[in-house]
């Protein structure tokens, strides 16, 4: 059996997690989440801990097992801490400005480039050269960043562009005479 699928996953105080048949959901202070259950695990619920077997002993159910827990264990983190993605702006006259649900992006065209946030996610400039995306859902903050930083993404020469803000880019060398 998967190593992750084998550890349960413990549910803190304020959270609800209710498993039907065709879907798990959690709920707590950052919102409410839900995933598809999936025909080849079982999850049960008792005492504070969610557990995931697989039903049967084939190599998919045994994988399954550990995603679906992985999905549950991201799903209770999300709905109590929440996740957040820092991007950083690296370029002369980069700049980002957070107003609402809207984030303006001035990164070297000819127009600003305009983002509307979806709901459930939250973003933040402390300065202007950088972006802090947040929300409960760790797939969709993790999406929103990556459709943010391929605005434009960091080039192999200098290093301008959007990028994570712990991405190392590494620096080719020009081309010699």
């Amino acid at each position: 059996m998967s190593r992750v699928g084998k550890m349960p996953v413990t549910i803190p105080a304020g959270v609800d997690v209710l498993i039907k048949s065709d879907q798990i959901s959690v709920k707590g202070t950052g919102g409410t989440l839900a995933v598809q259950a999936n025909a080849l695990v079982s999850v049960k619920s008792d005492a504070g801990k969610v557990n995931v077997t697989p039903v049967n002993d084939s190599r998919e159910a045994n994988a399954m097992s550990g995603t679906m827990r992985q999905l549950i264990n991201n799903m209770v983190v999300g709905v109590t801490k929440g996740f957040e993605k820092k991007l950083t702006l690296v370029g002369v006259g980069y700049k980002a400005q957070a107003s609402g649900t809207k984030l303006n992006l001035t990164v070297g065209y000819s127009h600003p480039v305009n983002f509307d946030m979806p709901a459930g996610i939250k973003v933040e400039t402390p300065a202007p050269t950088e972006i802090i995306i947040k929300g409960a859902d760790r797939q969709r903050v993790g999406q929103i960043a990556a459709e943010i930083r391929a605005v434009r993404p960091p080039e192999p020469y200098k290093g301008k562009g959007i990028r994570y803000s712990d991405e190392k880019i590494t620096i080719k060398e020009t081309k010699k005479k």
